[in-house]
């Protein structure tokens, strides 16, 4: 799977999965028309490419269910390196019978150091921290904030709360996730500047890579002086996460636009 993942012609040929084998000629004339309407924009500037990838079925002939808006193609660029990174190192384990499980951990966790700027949080408040497998520290990087963790939320019922159902109530958040909420707030603060790079289903880092410059959008004089300013973005991110994330990391400056 990861080396068809990395090796794929994900821009230029749709992905065909025939379910249950049900597939007919038409289906294929009509997946290809769509595909080919799809990537029309490429013929003008490759960035205007929504989504790389063009995955249909026999239920989905465009493509709309699963890649309709990502990955776009610079997500595209980084999940096909991984993936071949990933097959390498996994065939080298392999061949040299490595089964050591610290050995293996690697092949599920992204290097901290491939971001160009780190977002620690609290692990005892995440909304699930039995599913931190890897728990993250960074020993590079400038360190640019730090904060506490707020007592104000906790993942688990307290078991001296047991019995006690009106406190209980009060304090019983359904469907409550901490980081969730925080990336939604930066993705609104920030957007443009920045793109997020997170595993929902358990993890207490952040990664963040600044977006590309682009040279034909025009910038405002203060858009430009905060593109500048990068340890004051990263100053600004933990003050939006008070009480969620425990250090801010800066590693790689963004690029300067032109």
């Amino acid at each position: 799977f990861l080396r068809f993942l990395s090796s794929y012609d994900w821009m230029f040929t749709p992905l065909v999965v025939d379910i249950n084998n049900d597939f007919t000629s038409e289906d294929e004339v009509e997946i290809t028309e769509n595909f080919m309407l799809s990537r029309k924009s490429y013929e003008e500037n490759v960035q205007n490419v929504e989504s790389a990838m063009f995955l249909a079925t026999s239920y989905d002939k465009a493509s709309e269910a699963w890649t309709i808006f990502s990955p776009n193609l610079y997500e595209l660029r980084r999940l096909v390196a991984y993936a071949h990174s990933s097959a390498e190192y996994l065939t080298n384990l392999i061949l040299k019978n490595q089964i050591e499980s610290q050995i293996w951990e690697c092949l599920f966790r992204t290097p901290l150091n491939n971001y160009d700027a780190v977002i620690l949080l609290h692990r005892d408040i995440l909304p699930f921290p039995h599913r931190l497998l890897f728990p993250s520290e960074m020993t590079k990087g400038r360190h640019v904030a730090q904060g506490d963790a707020s007592r104000d939320f906790h993942p688990y019922m307290l078991g001296n709360l047991k019995g006690r159902t009106n406190e209980m109530k009060n304090k019983v958040m359904v469907n409550f996730d901490p980081t969730r909420c925080f990336l939604d707030d930066l993705k609104g603060e920030f957007q443009n500047t920045f793109k997020l790079w997170y595993d929902s289903l358990g993890a207490d880092a952040i990664g963040l890579t600044w977006d590309k410059p682009n040279s034909k959008k025009r910038v405002r004089e203060e858009e430009t002086e905060e593109h500048q300013d990068p340890i004051g973005i990263l100053r600004d991110v933990g003050e939006i996460g008070k009480g969620l994330v425990r250090s801010v990391y800066f590693l790689k400056a963004p690029r300067l636009r032109n």
